[in-house]
């Protein structure tokens, strides 16, 4: 809204409250306030701001005021200040007029909206944040005015509060089922980039993908993951998956890497699977690295051959164990060699067992469904996914590649 527009809507407030006050039988003014007032009124008919508020204080120094003199004076120096762009006089003359029995409760609320609008637009952000916040406790919560107060907190470099503001307006809307502004997405990120607080946005570009698919904030995402501190080395091979589902895997280390720590997690046939897509990329087998990559590969190739071997001694051990994490990587590695539904059957099994963090499981059981062919059901399993330490994030990542078609933001 711009300066000019804002001015007309607060002046139109003001007015409506001087031209419909609470009346009472002994509501007259008096004859120097209400000859003051016309004066002020005309001046301010005419822009000329200066003579008008002049007109307003003389009439504040008549003696003997009524209580309804005075309570006009007020809404008199409001409707000046507020066309002359006064923001302190204003916010001063628009509480006491709040302070009043004679103001209405709408025209009240009115007027609490328009102190944080005009201190918005006057950049005077810490008296936009104190009325703002005043309107929601008096109000409630207001979308223009919960906008206001995120950007209140931006502008002013008060990250902190503003991602407290912001993630508390956005778990609002994702809960009542609509989607989140663009804008308030975007606010979120910088904030969290602002602060270095990888997690938080990391996830607001998972939303941003999510709700506004655009490859530049693909990219944003993938990047926060790779650079984020507080993804756990449990989730190191959940990301790279992801990023070569992107497409963002490119590099001959990244394949070695992937590659070995899905062996080092105890799923070898999974190394295999990725090594196997470097070399199908071209990616591997090329330069003076190819005879070191060939050796890791027939090493790859050993180690997934004797866990196949394996399984059923696997099976029973895990079986006997007091948690299910092990029978939960059995499970993988059994729908990775063919049996799908023995497989996930025992994925099931562990997961209600009992294993240490339930939501990584879930992401596991997604992606193994994912290997199955099953992809409706893994993508009704990775919707379940929680967790602040990357797995909610990567899962709903995986239901945006494995969704028919993106999933776009709602009007």
């Amino acid at each position: 809204m711009s300066s000019h527009l804002l001015r007309i809507s607060l002046f139109a407030t003001v007015a409506f409250a001087f031209a419909q006050p609470l009346a009472h039988a002994e509501d007259t003014l008096g004859l120097d306030v209400g000859k003051a007032l016309q004066q002020a009124q005309s001046a301010l008919a005419g822009h000329n701001y200066t003579k008008a508020m002049a007109a307003v204080d003389q009439a504040d120094a008549v003696k003997g005021k009524t209580e309804y003199d005075a309570y006009t004076i007020t809404q008199m120096r409001a409707a000046v200040a507020t066309q002359a762009g006064d923001v302190a006089a204003a916010s001063a003359a628009y509480d006491k007029l709040i302070a009043s029995p004679r103001t209405p409760k709408a025209t009240k609320q009115q007027m609490l909206m328009s102190e944080g609008t005009m201190a918005y637009t006057a950049k005077n952000y810490p008296q936009a944040i104190k009325a703002i916040e005043r309107y929601q406790h008096e109000v409630g919560s207001n979308p223009t005015m919960d906008t206001l107060l995120a950007q209140s907190y931006y502008l002013q470099k008060d990250y902190a509060n503003a991602i407290r503001v912001l993630k508390s307006q956005i778990d609002a809307e994702v809960k009542a089922k609509k989607a989140p502004a663009e804008s308030q997405l975007q606010m979120l990120a910088a904030s969290a980039t602002a602060l270095k607080d990888s997690t938080t946005s990391t996830h607001a570009y998972v939303m941003l993908a999510t709700y506004y698919p655009k490859k530049e904030y693909w990219d944003l995402l993938l990047h926060e993951l790779i650079v984020n501190a507080k993804i756990p080395p449990a989730l190191q091979l959940d990301v790279y998956r992801i990023r070569l589902a992107a497409g963002n895997v490119t590099q001959t280390r990244d394949f070695m890497d992937m590659t070995e720590i899905a062996v080092q997690a105890g799923l070898p046939q999974l190394g295999l699977g990725l090594m196997n897509q470097g070399y199908a990329a071209n990616v591997l087998g090329q330069g003076a690295e190819a005879p070191r990559q060939a050796r890791l590969k027939a090493m790859v190739e050993k180690a997934a051959a004797d866990k196949k071997a394996a399984l059923a001694a696997d099976e029973a051990a895990a079986s006997k164990a007091k948690t299910g994490d092990d029978l939960l990587t059995v499970g993988y590695n059994t729908v990775l060699y063919g049996d799908a539904d023995k497989g996930l059957g025992l994925m099931q099994q562990a997961m209600s067992k009992g294993v240490n963090d339930p939501n990584l499981a879930k992401l596991h059981y997604g992606l193994a469904q994912m290997q199955a062919g099953k992809k409706a059901d893994a993508i009704a399993t990775l919707k379940t996914v929680d967790g602040d330490n990357g797995t909610h994030d990567i899962a709903q990542l995986w239901v945006l590649k494995l969704s028919p078609a993106p999933v776009a933001a709602k009007k």
